[in-house]
């Protein structure tokens, strides 16, 4: 038997058969047949081996934010309408609740969508994204206003920047002396202690795609802001071409800005930035962490989840903030699986102690009781019996799409072995039609894996795929191809010659868009090679020890270790890109090392880590990371243009609704 399958065994101790029960006592739910069974089971969780710096406080980003809109909504004086895109209107929520809008003259709030919009107010202000359809919809409205001579004031306020193509509409519509225009530059929305991002999940089509450089300057702002509060940073690493474009746009800023050469103590010590193209193996992996799991099937927006009755075991559904201010979420948002119910049982139990002692109470010491625990137990019950409703669906869930079978097909394509096995079981999971994202999702990271499918399978696989789904799959594939996450194998002098003329295109720097479109047609994955060179598959002797890993690849069952994570890894162990020459080609080059200022006094700024993927970052890669912060006394916080998963990303790419 291979390391795979005892690796995906240990997913769960027997799915098929675990079940959470909520046995309602007196004053609280403890965990049922599942806590009988895994009490046995040692609550061991990951301890701290080397105690990392303290964190900064990012909550000053979102009173900057707040204030920086507020002064934008009272530049249009008097009552107003707020007409918000919808992608906007959770990252809004967590800046300036309905209250705060309302104290500064926001009477009504409407989502942007493509219908007409029945104010009667005089004054209406837009916040959105810069895009040619809100455009064209704003200008329609403005119109209609027009002809039906209806005197009304109009404010655009883009976010988090406008470009030119948006004037360039307002003037093709006639209405560009009508309207007033204000960017809202809200680059950066801290979603928890060590977690930032962009909200910008548009980024990775935009560029990796299209090849649409527009989000550059972006990243580079967000990335001046956090140097001008926290820096300024003594170092930056990178990877990747988008990386390198980005930090060239930064360092021009940093030359122009004086005041960031100012003399102090600075939070953060060093930036890592890494492209997403650099490792799509990651992102195409079943995520087993807790976090990561409850964002696969629950989708986590923004910070924050919708349980619905199925968890709450109600007929209501439920809004939570998953961050480190709940601490039942935090200590098991980055624990295997497996883990996560040892813990919960031993949670329950601890908690009904707690209540269980008010019998032995005196009247002093109930009322003391009362008035300083009972509050926090109860809210800590709550969030208990959620966590243990998600579990319970989880576990549903994955069991009924044979979960088991999918980790040993992954782990074989990982690992290079019966990669025919692997191919029949793939093409049982199309001619099932268990999942359109799902199928495509392994079809991509069998394609990664094994650098490109021979003609033969390719024309089998996408043949079967789009009987099953539908033609209209079809632009999918192209795209597919054109990021490299799904590509057919060449014959080696012709690829050799593509590959020719293609790195003569990348090293053009007047190529631009049409460079970043297509240079990726001719990129091979190289993942074999890279995997040994990097050790990413960890060689073990019997089962590997989820409750107490020794490295990285306890995220997926011990089966990989994520190659972004390690490319960090060995970098900051190196402390430049020396000795790793060999990986570095095998990803494309495009790394960099560059001092950025001399302020290294304090040792403690540089073991915290600013890493910033752009392209989006899964939960995955944020447990691992903070693993290696724990062993190795780093403490990473993570910029990211949005929270990314297969599923997001495969979407994104869609042409059609999957």
């Amino acid at each position: 038997m291979h390391s795979d399958r005892k690796r995906a065994s240990a997913f769960l101790p027997s799915l098929q058969h675990v079940r959470v029960v909520l046995v309602p006592t007196r004053d609280i739910y403890t965990v049922g047949a599942a806590a009988a069974v895994l009490a046995l089971i040692p609550a061991v969780m990951a301890t701290d081996i080397l105690d990392g710096p303290a964190l900064p406080d990012f909550t000053i980003l979102k009173r900057l934010a707040r204030d920086q809109l507020i002064y934008l909504l009272e530049q249009l004086p008097g009552k107003k309408d707020l007409i918000i895109e919808p992608d906007l209107m959770s990252p809004l929520d967590r800046i300036a609740n309905v209250s705060i809008l309302k104290q500064h003259d926001v009477d009504k709030l409407y989502k942007l969508e493509n219908k007409p919009i029945y104010s009667n107010n005089d004054q209406l202000c837009f916040l959105i994204r810069p895009r040619i359809s809100h455009m064209k919809y704003i200008a329609n409205l403005v119109n209609t206003d027009k002809r039906s001579d209806r005197n009304r004031k109009y404010k655009i306020i883009f976010s988090p920047q406008k470009f030119h193509t948006c004037d360039m509409i307002l003037e093709q519509e006639g209405i560009f002396g009508d309207v007033t225009c204000d960017e809202w530059s809200f680059y950066l929305l801290p979603l928890d202690d060590d977690i930032i991002s962009m909200e910008l999940p548009e980024f990775y089509r935009d560029y990796f795609l299209e090849g649409d450089q527009r989000w550059i300057g972006t990243v580079a702002k967000a990335l001046h802001l956090l140097n001008s509060i926290f820096g300024p940073m003594s170092k930056s690493y990178g990877i990747g071409r988008c990386a390198k474009m980005v930090y060239e746009v930064w360092k021009e800023l940093l030359d122009e800005d004086e005041s960031d050469r100012t003399e102090r103590r600075p939070d953060l010590g060093v930036a890592f930035i890494i492209d997403r193209d650099v490792d799509y193996v990651t992102p195409l992996c079943s995520q087993v962490v807790y976090e990561g799991l409850v964002d696969d099937i629950f989708r986590i927006k923004c910070g924050s989840v919708e349980f619905g009755p199925e968890v709450t075991s109600s007929e209501k559904s439920i809004k939570v903030l998953l961050n480190s201010q709940d601490k039942v979420f935090q200590e098991i948002r980055n624990e295997h699986f497996s883990n996560v119910f040892s813990f919960l049982s031993q949670k329950a139990r601890n908690l009904q102690s707690h209540y269980d002692k008010r019998r032995e109470m005196d009247i002093n010491q109930m009322k003391s009781f009362v008035s300083q625990e009972l509050k926090g137990l109860k809210q800590e019950h709550r969030l208990l019996s959620l966590h243990i409703g998600a579990c319970e669906s989880i576990m549903k869930k994955k069991t009924k799409q044979d979960f088991q079978d999918l980790l040993k097909t992954e782990h074989s394509l990982l690992e290079g072995f019966d990669i025919r096995e692997s191919i029949t079981s793939i093409e049982e999971h199309i001619n099932r039609q268990v999942s359109p994202t799902e199928s495509l999702r392994l079809l991509c990271l069998l394609s990664i894996t094994e650098n490109g499918l021979i003609t033969k399978d390719y024309r089998s696989l996408k043949t079967q795929y789009l009987q099953s789904y539908g033609p209209a799959h079809l632009l999918t594939f192209s795209n597919l191809k054109r990021t490299g996450l799904l590509i057919e194998q060449v014959p080696g002098e012709t690829l050799t010659a593509v590959e020719s003329k293609m790195s003569k295109l990348v090293t053009d720097k007047a190529a631009g868009k049409l460079t970043d479109a297509f240079s990726s047609l001719a990129k091979k994955s190289h993942f074999r090679g890279i995997s040994k060179k990097l050790g990413l598959i960890p060689r073990i002797d019997g089962e590997y020890d989820l409750k107490t890993p020794r490295d990285m690849a306890y995220v997926f069952s011990g089966a990989y270790i994520p190659l972004s994570c390690k490319v960090i890894e060995q970098v900051l162990q190196r402390k430049s890109w020396m000795g790793l020459e060999e990986v570095t080609r095998l990803l494309n080059g495009n790394e960099f090392s560059v001092q950025l200022s001399d302020n290294t006094a304090n040792s403690d700024s540089q073991r915290t880590i600013l890493i910033v993927f752009l392209g989006g970052c899964t939960f995955s890669e944020i447990a691992a990371l903070r693993f290696l912060g724990k062993e190795k006394g780093y403490k990473f916080i993570f910029l990211t243009t949005s929270i990314m998963n297969s599923t997001r990303m495969l979407e994104s790419l869609a042409e059609t609704k999957t």
